[in-house]
């Protein structure tokens, strides 16, 4: 019977290669001050032997964890995935993050925080202790939470604020909210709509804000009214379904609605039906998101792409550099979305 090839471990390499564990450890490390000539050695070693190196090893130095952590809203989480209806951000960001942390030999490792609760600190640094992260990732409405940022700012822990324009600690990284909510809006005004309402979403976020300056500086720009055309919702599918009736229910009606996400939209199309509305032809609907049911919806939505699994990757690319000490790009970051037409937009039926 073969006997079973033994596992190569650091100090098989620091044998051969007649260093110290320490040695090793720094090569893996990629840190500075390691002569050229031992890191040669050093490597070859590993080479030769076809070690690879675990992040238990790497950890050895006591520098690097190796561990990259991205939080998320854990109510909000947590109900999309219990309603199981198409959102796909955590995907996304698992996407962008875990690709990335690989590229690098990080791992990447996701856990959900209640941005409201009084514990949020506790909740936080417990987590921190037990995982000892090399950097955090935050998404809104954590961007901006000044417990969190604070909190990551006294423990020198390098952190990426997805959906935040900074102003502070941390580095800065956007969506272009502002620009996307233009552009949707210039497609419309292209088409030839003149009353296009937007349906903005909870105040909590300020991008929510962002995308209804990018709506209303088009709209001003094209010498258009947007006097009575905003409805708030709260990214909820019923909010979007009050503001989509408050919306319609209006005697100038508008001919085109940009929803500021898929679940607003999906209500205002749902809305449109029962009010006998039919889209495009009566009325242009436009969403935020692009998460996968809006391909499947009757009639399919153009939507505003948002980069989620770009700007996350961008976020563990420049944690990483923080960490090494590298000079960052100048913040915010801003990471281009897209956007896809499909058959919820056409001409208005007059004008």
């Amino acid at each position: 019977m073969a006997r079973r090839r033994q596992a190569v471990t650091i100090k098989h390499v620091a044998a051969d290669a007649g260093v110290s564990l320490q040695t090793v450890s720094r090569v893996i490390n990629d840190e500075p001050n390691v002569r050229s000539a031992m890191k040669a050695r050093v490597q070859a070693s590993i080479d030769k032997l076809g070690y690879v190196p675990s992040i238990a090893a790497r950890r050895m130095s006591g520098s690097r964890s190796y561990l990259i952590l991205a939080i998320n809203d854990r109510d909000r989480t947590i109900a999309d995935w219990t309603a199981r209806q198409g959102t796909d951000w955590v995907d996304q960001m698992l996407l962008g993050g875990m690709l990335k942390c690989a590229e690098y030999g990080y791992r990447l490792i996701f856990e959900l925080v209640d941005t409201h609760s009084d514990h949020v600190e506790r909740e936080l640094r417990a987590t921190i202790a037990a995982l000892q992260p090399d950097g955090v990732i935050l998404t809104p409405p954590h961007s901006d939470n000044p417990l969190i940022v604070r909190l990551l700012e006294r423990q020198r822990i390098p952190f990426a604020r997805i959906g935040s324009r900074g102003g502070g600690a941390g580095i800065a990284l956007v969506m272009d909210d502002e620009s996307m909510a233009r552009h949707a809006t210039r497609h419309l005004i292209d088409l030839g709509h003149r009353r296009i309402a937007f349906i903005a979403g909870s105040s909590e976020y300020p991008l929510s804000q962002w995308r209804v300056d990018g709506w209303e500086s088009e709209m001003r720009a094209a010498g258009l009214p947007t006097a009575g055309l905003v409805a708030r919702g709260d990214f909820t599918y019923e909010s979007g379904a009050a503001a989509t009736r408050q919306l319609l229910g209006h005697p100038d009606r508008p001919s085109a609605i940009i929803a500021s996400n898929d679940q607003m939209a999906l209500a205002a199309l749902e809305v449109a039906r029962e009010l006998g509305i039919e889209i495009p032809s009566q009325l242009s609907l436009v969403s935020f998101d692009n998460t996968p049911i809006v391909r499947f919806t009757q009639p399919t939505l153009t939507a505003v792409d948002q980069p989620v699994a770009e700007t996350v990757s961008r976020a563990v690319e420049m944690i990483i550099k923080a960490q090494r000490g590298e000079k960052l790009p100048p913040q915010p970051v801003i990471v281009a979305g897209g956007f896809v037409e499909r058959e919820s937009t056409s001409a208005p039926a007059h004008g």
